[in-house]
């Protein structure tokens, strides 16, 4: 028996020698000299003997020495030649392509699936379309993973147009495209951000399926071609992702209309999507259907992902006492918070000047593993220095530098930015030079804080000369530091200052634009005006003062008493509370949402700001505000109601910036009535209002003597889910003081002082000027000795108030030394 393999291993080297010697020979008829065919069809040896020959050929000189009529071809012996790993690709190409214009043999479906993944695992991706059209002309018609293998290729290499041609050839070929086909193929164009992509096959997959429904046993109709769940919640997040409001909301209603369920997956995209774009209406009506879908399955059902989104929806819209009560239902309903939840409480908290709650949620986090990261840390040094905390953000960026947490470019431009906005103006100018001695966490940002900061000083050539620099370091020169560069050579008159501009900016046609915006500005406002004139036309007046609570009014919030409780509707009833639900108060939440509403949010936590910082999108609407700033700063009412007039009727939308500065003309003039009729529109408008817009309210009414009024609607803020910064409780204060009610006033001074909010250098020269003037002496000589022991330093707005103090005390003194000297005349 060995023997015996011994002669056939020597009789193969042999034969195989003569093959390599002699390649050019018709391989079969050499075979045959050797002995090694000895009838037609040859044996397993002289197959893989003939295998090894011609890809030996091919390797070396390619299919022209090949003779067509010797090689007898078949499914298996191709097959064979093609899987030959040692056989270029581009061989392999020759080889079919040489073996397609054989008259006696035809390519089957198995080489042509075999070629086109032999194509895509090489690279050539090039040669697919004459492979597509061979087997269309042979009338061949691979199987759909086939098919799915190369539009996985296709879409992974970035040519999405001839995915989508690869897709419209296996329609004609009748191919059966079924669901799993196109689930990979969007949720692949998603991941790539083919946003437009993978909803053109989104919109085509849902026409194939209308009239291809059926019925299943029990007769009930059954769609069978709808996209899956991953497929779906892959376009719901590149949707979200990529801000496309009006495609979400379609593609979601269209899904629901054909009876698709959501997943958790699903419900969490949804919920976080809407919240997010001021839906919060739908977002919770999403979040009750989830909860009673839950009651029925026991693994589906809200989690982790869940209330974090709602969380994060609660504070967008400013319902931060509302998300922490969710945050308190989150602990006991079997779910941990993790290091998302606090994150997104505490930036809601710090932006609504909630600073001792933020300080709570913060140590709650350390206490419970969590490592502060620098998005923490940046957000609470924002809060402290928006609170006037000056020295805790101090004292809490000691703390995170011994912490070890990466201070970044954003943290340092908090501090600059709240040391220049507290009265320490030198010691962010000084913290700015160090840095740019260091070279570290300077970027435009940092320029663009201390370009304002100078602006502000009215030092316009050191403001010049620090754009110059940031030009060469790099920096591009961004629309906010142009606009506050503009508002000063206004103020000031320099118009020489914007060629020295010009020649600092030499990237970019951001200033070019600029100037033409202007200039065609200045043009248009020469043209004769239009049939309305100035502020009353624009503004239309509905309803009267008594009504402005209803104008910020959420439309949930209208079944409520007068004292702000909820009124239960007719067809509800307490036994429809579910006693044992881990989440009760986001199931009354829930329910206090009408069926038909889908309104926008009215109030939100961040202020409107003049630059929206949305490049070419928003370059209109923020040189209209820059230049409304500089109108109304000049006392140019006129002219800023006509500029608002023009871009009205150019389709320009205004922001919450744009209406909080009309409305603040207005009240500091005193045309009360029009700047209710400017909050009328807004809300008309559905623009939200944030604590700018309520600063205008409160100081509206206050001058007005309405401080009742003012009262009712800071319970209306505080009801939806507003808050109170410094601003706003200096402006209260100072209103009840003027209007006498003064216990109410420090009643106010003390939740100031206990929601976490240091009173700042108005507050209390207010306090001491309301109380001096009625005659409370002791209560302004208390709240002096508190500024000083507050470590506030006083202003010259300070002096004048102790000035009219020192007359009052020594009025006095006078009157009572007058009293005793009659006492004794008489005794």
């Amino acid at each position: 028996m060995s023997r015996c393999t011994t002669t056939i291993k020597k009789l193969r080297h042999s034969c195989l020698g003569l093959l390599v010697k002699r390649p050019k020979l018709n391989p079969t008829s050499h075979c045959i000299r050797v002995g090694l065919f000895s009838s037609s069809s040859p044996s397993q040896l002289e197959n893989i003997l003939l295998v090894a020959f011609l890809t030996k050929n091919l390797s070396e000189s390619g299919t022209r020495n090949l003779d067509p009529d010797t090689i007898p071809l078949s499914e298996h012996f191709v097959l064979q030649i093609l899987r030959k790993s040692s056989l270029h690709v581009s061989r392999k190409i020759d080889f079919f392509k040489w073996c397609s214009l054989r008259h006696n043999y035809k390519h089957s479906e198995c080489t042509y699936s075999h070629m086109f993944r032999t194509l895509c695992r090489a690279g050539y991706l090039e040669e697919v379309p004459n492979f597509l059209n061979s087997m269309k002309d042979d009338g061949v018609v691979v199987s759909s993973d086939t098919f799915k293998f190369l539009l996985d290729a296709f879409i992974r290499s970035g040519k999405f147009d001839f995915a989508l041609e690869i897709l419209d050839h296996m329609e004609k070929l009748g191919t059966n495209l079924n669901t799993h086909i196109y689930d990979s193929v969007i949720v692949a164009l998603a991941r790539k951000n083919q946003v437009g992509l993978a909803l053109s096959i989104f919109f085509k997959h849902l026409e194939a399926s209308n009239g291809m429904d059926k019925e299943d046993a029990a007769g009930n109709v059954v769609g069978v071609s709808l996209p899956g769940s991953i497929a779906c919640n892959a376009l719901f997040a590149a949707l979200r992702k990529a801000d496309m409001r009006e495609e979400f909301r379609k593609v979601f209603d269209k899904l629901r209309a054909k009876g698709f369920e959501l997943d958790t997956w699903g419900y969490n995209i949804s919920i976080h999507a809407f919240g997010c774009w001021g839906d919060l209406a739908t977002a919770l009506r999403l979040f009750k259907e989830m909860k009673e879908k839950s009651l029925g399955s026991g693994s589906f059902g809200p989690d982790l992902c869940t209330y974090n989104s709602l969380i994060h929806v609660l504070c967008l819209h400013g319902k931060v006492k509302d998300a922490s009560i969710v945050y308190e239902e989150l602990k006991v309903s079997g779910h941990e918070p993790d290091s998302f939840t606090y994150q997104i409480l505490i930036q809601g908290c710090s932006k609504s000047c909630r600073m001792n709650d933020a300080a709570k949620i913060f140590s709650e986090m350390q206490y419970n593993g969590f490592l502060p990261d620098t998005k923490v840390y940046n957000s609470l040094l924002d809060g402290m220095f928006k609170a006037r905390k000056v020295m805790e953000a101090c004292q809490l960026f000691e703390k995170m530098v011994q912490d070890g947490v990466r201070a970044s470019s954003w943290t340092y431009n908090i501090l600059i930015d709240g040391l220049c906005k507290n009265g320490r103006a030198e010691a962010g100018y000084s913290l700015f030079c160090d840095l740019k001695k260091k070279g570290k966490f300077v970027d435009a940002v940092t320029y663009s804080i201390v370009v304002l900061l100078l602006c502000r000083e009215g030092q316009l050539e050191k403001a010049l000369l620090l754009v110059e620099e940031m030009e060469e370091r790099g920096f591009v020169v961004d629309l906010v530091t142009i606009t506050s560069l503009l508002i000063e050579f206004h103020k000031q008159g320099r118009w020489d200052c914007t060629e020295k501009l010009m020649k600092h900016i030499r990237y970019g046609n951001l200033v070019p634009n600029v100037l033409n915006w202007q200039a065609n500005m200045e043009a248009s406002l020469k043209n004769p005006q239009s049939g309305r004139k100035d502020y009353t036309p624009m503004f239309p007046s509905n309803g009267n003062l008594n009504e402005i609570m209803s104008l910020l009014r959420y439309p949930y919030l209208e079944n409520r008493s007068s004292d702000g409780s909820a009124v239960e509707d007719e067809n509800s009833s307490s036994s429809e509370t579910d006693r044992w639900s881990s989440s009760p108060y986001m199931d009354h939440l829930a329910n206090q949402v009408e069926s038909t509403d889908h309104s926008s949010q009215l109030f939100s936590l961040a202020r409107g700001r003049r630059v929206q910082v949305k490049r070419i999108d928003s370059f209109d609407i923020d040189m209209v505000n820059t230049f409304l700033s500089i109108f109304l700063a000049k006392g140019k009412l006129s002219l800023a109601c006509k500029l608002f007039e023009i871009f009205s009727d150019m389709g320009v939308n205004p922001v919450s910036y744009t209406y909080n500065s009309i409305m603040s003309s207005f009240v500091k003039k005193g045309y009360f009535s029009e700047a209710w009729d400017v909050l009328n529109e807004m809300g008309e408008k559905f623009c939200p209002a944030d604590i700018a817009t309520y600063n205008m309210i409160i100081q509206g009414l206050g001058k007005m003597g309405r401080a009742d009024l003012a009262s009712s609607v800071l319970d209306k803020l505080m009801k939806q889910g507003g808050y109170l910064d410094t601003v706003m409780y200096n402006t209260l204060i100072n209103a009840l003081g003027k209007a006498g009610r003064i216990d109410e006033a420090k009643v106010l001074f003390e939740q100031m002082k206990s929601s976490g909010i240091n009173p700042d250098v108005v507050t209390y020269n207010t306090l001491i000027e309301v109380h001096s003037k009625a005659g409370r002496l002791k209560d302004a000589y208390k709240f002096l000795k508190m500024m000083l022991d507050a470590g506030c330093l006083p202003n010259h707005v300070t002096d004048t108030t102790l000035d009219f103090l020192a007359i009052e005390i020594e009025k006095k003194r006078y009157q009572k030394a007058s009293i005793l000297g009659e006492k004794d005349d008489s005794n």
